[in-house]
């Protein structure tokens, strides 16, 4: 069986600009396509004494896997390892779960020791002066007994809010190990012959790796330019990306590829707009009907609006077939 070419289309309308975010901890994929509804890896892999682990991003959708081997290499089985449990992420999870029970067993204490301070004060409060000869000044006594509730009383106001602020921050810190938890992917053990084989692994998951953003510019001559970006949701270091806004289904040839490195290159067209209305104040309206003129669909995301190079306000842009047209409008 042949490896299938990776043929990178390359669109006379350049590159697309790339915001990188989380990096992608499960896979170390060599070619990246992001569709609008998943995302496909493919990896190259070579095998060790006859075998070779290959982990796998998790979310890997059921009946996508593919191994293809190079020529002289055989592929003998492949074996889907899940991904453990008890690993790392489980034992700091449960490190974080008992360190808040613990911050609640101190603001259970802190409240009883609020209610042991607070009758102290009270009856300190409400105790009638009586001179003997042991307490020759009864006002001093109860002023002394009525400040020592109330600083007890602080202290156990400011304990409690220091408690309450570091249960946020395990919150937070919980929150983020389950989601390290949940990205633990499983592996493909796949055995080859020769022992030193190698081959191409090839698989879909569900997580869609990117969000369209535009930019819209009136040209007040019955077109608009409309320059599109691709707002990653996690980089992939030393991967090839590209970027498709069909659906991982259809396998699409309108592709555009990315480079990580890139900061400002956008994929940019112009498009016929009719129908345009523009009244501009304190709030600007704006309103007309724009055609996909290019030869892919154009995913539904938020857009900048810009009239002679002014910004001037945000519109929803929605998904747009190539041929068709739709109605954008801002403030009416």
């Amino acid at each position: 069986m042949k490896i299938p070419k990776r043929t990178v289309l390359m669109p006379a309308i350049g590159h697309l600009f790339v915001l990188l975010l989380l990096p992608m901890p499960t896979t170390a994929a060599n070619l990246v396509t992001l569709y609008r509804d998943g995302t496909l890896l493919e990896q190259d892999a070579s095998a060790r004494k006859g075998v070779a682990v290959v982990p796998l991003a998790a979310g890997l959708m059921e009946g996508t896997l593919k191994v293809f081997p190079t020529a002289g290499t055989t592929v003998l089985t492949v074996e889907i390892i899940p991904a453990t449990t008890g690993t790392k992420h489980d034992t700091e999870l449960d490190a974080l779960l008992e360190n808040r029970r613990r911050m609640e067993d101190r603001l259970q204490a802190l409240a009883t020791r609020e209610e042991i301070f607070t009758a102290a004060a009270k009856s300190q409060g409400g105790k009638a002066p009586r001179k003997t000869k042991t307490n020759p000044d009864p006002l001093q006594t109860i002023r002394q007994g009525t400040d020592f509730a109330i600083a007890q009383l602080e202290a156990v106001y400011t304990a409690r809010r220091r408690t309450e602020q570091e249960i946020k921050k395990i919150d937070a810190s919980i929150g983020a190990a389950r989601a390290r938890r949940r990205t633990a992917g499983s592996s493909a053990r796949i055995t080859v012959t020769p022992a030193n084989g190698s081959l191409l692994v090839r698989y879909a998951i569900g997580e869609t790796g990117w969000q369209p953003q535009y930019d819209l510019h009136l040209l007040g001559n019955g077109t608009a330019r409309l320059r599109l970006s691709a707002r990653l949701t996690r980089s992939y270091p030393d991967a090839r990306i590209r970027v498709s806004s069909d659906s991982w289904t259809e396998r699409g040839t309108v592709t555009y590829p990315l480079p990580q490195s890139s900061l400002a290159a956008v994929a940019s067209f112009t498009l016929p707009l009719t129908e345009e209305t523009y009244q501009e104040g304190i709030a600007t309206r704006f309103s007309g009907t724009i055609t996909n003129t290019t030869p892919g669909y154009l995913p539904p995301g938020e857009s900048s609006l810009y009239k002679n190079g002014v910004y001037v306000g945000r519109l929803r842009f929605e998904g747009i077939s190539s041929g068709r047209r739709t109605l954008l409008k801002m403030g009416i």
